[in-house]
């Protein structure tokens, strides 16, 4: 444990972001399996509004550095995919 009132402070910081993003990281692949389950039961609209929220929250996850870009938009791509296949 650090010795500096400042730093004492930043770790106690670290450790509540470090939770709200947790938080974020299951929330994101939580809707992401809901995206790919509806697909495989072949459920249009279902599937569709699950998109929308998993493309959301990936956005979401981006924009405060939890996930990378390229990693948000290669989701994306692949869900959509997985969306615009069903018939």
């Amino acid at each position: 444990m650090a010795n500096i009132k400042s730093q004492k402070k930043r770790a106690l910081t670290n450790k509540k972001r470090e939770a709200a993003k947790a938080g974020e990281r299951t929330a994101l692949k939580t809707s992401i399996k809901k995206v790919l389950s509806a697909v495989e039961a072949k459920d249009k609209d279902a599937a569709g509004k699950a998109y929308n929220e998993a493309s959301s929250l990936l956005d979401k996850a981006v924009s405060s550095h939890t996930k990378h870009d390229n990693y948000a938009a290669r989701q994306k791509a692949r869900l959509s995919k997985a969306v615009n296949s069903i018939k």
